[in-house]
C-alpha cells in the first residue's frame, strides 16, 4: 500500500478527479480528508471510501475562506495528528472571450484556482515543516502551457500554478517537502460534461492517443507524486494529456 498511515487532504474531492483520487488514496492506505464546498458530493465520496474499507471524513470547505481552512487543519490534526499530503485539486472555469469576460468571471476564477491554492498551501506548510516531510501537488493544466481561446482567466491561473509550484519546490525542498504539479489534458469530468459532442470529438482527434483522459489517469499521477516512490521528484510538472503537448 503506497500511502499506508499517511494523511492526505484532497480539495475538490466531491466529484470527478478529486473523488477518484480520494477513493484511490484510501485504497492505498491513506486517511483522507475529503474537502469540498459541495456537501452532498463530499459525503458521497466518504461513503464510497468507507464502503471500500477505507478511512476518511468530509469537511465542507471553500478554499477562499481562510477561517474554514484553519478549522479544517485543526480538525485534521486533532483526529490524525499529522498531514502528509495536500492535493490542491479544487478549481472552476468561467469561460468567455476576453472582450466579453466580466470582472466577476476573472476574479472568481483567480480567487479559487490560484489564490485558493496559496491559501491551502499556507494552511498546512508549517505542519509539514515541523514534521520534516510532506508532499504538495497542484493541479495545473495543458491550458496553462499552451493557452486556449476563451479561457484567459483559467489559463492565467494554471500558468500561475506552474510558477508557484517551481518556486515552492525551491523554498520547501530543503525542509523535506516536495512540491509538484500535474497538468491534465482533456479529461472526461463534470467540468467537460456540458461541452458539445462536436468539440469533444475535436479534442480526441487532437490527442495522439485518440481519447479523452479519465479521472483515474490523473488520480494515478497524484498517487505516484504523493508516494515515497517519488521521493526525488520535486518541482516537476507532469503532463497527463495523452501526448497533446509534446
Amino acid at each position: 500500500m503506497k500511502l499506508e498511515n499517511k494523511v492526505a487532504i484532497i480539495t475538490g474531492a466531491g466529484s470527478g478527479i478529486g473523488r477518484e483520487s480520494a477513493v484511490l488514496f484510501a485504497k492505498e492506505g491513506a486517511k483522507v480528508v475529503v474537502a469540498d464546498v459541495n456537501e452532498k458530493g463530499g459525503e458521497e465520496t466518504v461513503s464510497t471510501i468507507k464502503n471500500n474499507g477505507g478511512e476518511g471524513f468530509f469537511f465542507k470547505l471553500d478554499v477562499t475562506d481562510r477561517e474554514q481552512l484553519k478549522n479544517m487543519v485543526i480538525t485534521t490534526m486533532e483526529k490524525y495528528g499529522r498531514i502528509d499530503v495536500l492535493i490542491n485539486n479544487a478549481g472552476i472555469n468561467q469561460d468567455a472571450l476576453v472582450a466579453k469576460m466580466t470582472e466577476q468571471q476573472w476574479d472568481r476564477v483567480i480567487d479559487i484556482n490560484l489564490k485558493g491554492v496559496f491559501n491551502c498551501t499556507q494552511a498546512v506548510v508549517e505542519i509539514m515543516i515541523n514534521q520534516g516531510k510532506g508532499a504538495i501537488i497542484n493541479t495545473s493544466s495543458i491550458v496553462g502551457v499552451n493557452g486556449n481561446v476563451g479561457q484567459v482567466n483559467y489559463a492565467a491561473t494554471k500558468a500561475g500554478l506552474i510558477g508557484m509550484t517551481k518556486t515552492l519546490a525551491k523554498e520547501l525542498g530543503r525542509k523535506g517537502i516536495r512540491v509538484n504539479a500535474v497538468a491534465p489534458g482533456f479529461i472526461a469530468t463534470p467540468m467537460t460534461a456540458g461541452v458539445p459532442d462536436k468539440i469533444l470529438e475535436m479534442m480526441k482527434e487532437k490527442t495522439p492517443l485518440k481519447r479523452l483522459g479519465e479521472p483515474k489517469d490523473i488520480a494515478n499521477a497524484y498517487l505516484y507524486l504523493a508516494s515515497d516512490e517519488a521521493n526525488f521528484v520535486n518541482g516537476a510538472v507532469l503532463a497527463v494529456d495523452g501526448g497533446l503537448v509534446i
